[in-house]
């Protein structure tokens, strides 16, 4: 089992480790879980995004995290950090946020609970000036969190992925800098 990161009062947050993409693929690539991220995943394509989880951990100290419910074990989603690395993004390199949650946990407070640790963990830990998070326009559950987080919404950095159906343009960010996290505590 990868390392410790993160404890909540229901979570536990810890580095991927080996084995890590299969149970991904099994309980969290899902197409109600992954309709605003892109579909259903192939398993190589997650074990792609371990191995650069597990080497940004290694290089930067930060990277996705599975999350544990402390109650049962059980894996019920992932949250971290990345640096934004799409292509069409004008803001490359900023620190990035982003969480995903199995459906059989939706409702139970788990998203907000990660990300609000991982929020934090970036300007505590890492020292971070600004935080982002990008979703699709249509992905309300995601942007509702991220407003519930104290970011505001990036009109100037939305962006069309061709890779994405219509429905799911445009890409949307939000962001949230150390001066805004340090008053909204």
């Amino acid at each position: 089992m990868g390392d410790l990161v993160l404890e909540t009062a229901q979570l536990v947050l810890r580095r991927v480790d080996e084995g890590d993409a299969e149970l991904q693929h099994r309980i969290l690539n899902t197409a109600a879980v992954m309709k605003h991220l892109g579909g259903v995943k192939e398993l190589h394509e997650i074990e792609t995004k371990h191995a650069k989880t597990m080497a940004s951990f290694a290089r930067e100290g930060f990277g996705f995290m599975m999350m544990i419910e402390k109650a049962t074990g059980d894996m019920v989603g992932h949250a971290g950090l990345k640096r934004v690395d799409h292509t069409l993004a004008l803001n490359q390199g900023d620190m990035e946020i982003g969480w995903l949650v199995r459906e059989d946990r939706w409702r139970r407070g788990y998203a907000m609970e990660a990300a609000r640790a991982v929020r934090d963990l970036a300007f505590v830990g890492h020292d971070t000036p600004l935080l982002v998070a990008l979703t699709s326009a249509a992905n309300v559950g995601s942007w509702r969190i991220m407003e519930k987080l104290g970011m505001r919404r990036r009109k100037d950095l939305d962006f069309n992925d061709p890779n994405f159906p219509a429905g799911e343009n445009p890409t949307i960010q939000y962001s949230i800098d150390r001066e805004e996290w340090q008053a909204s505590r």
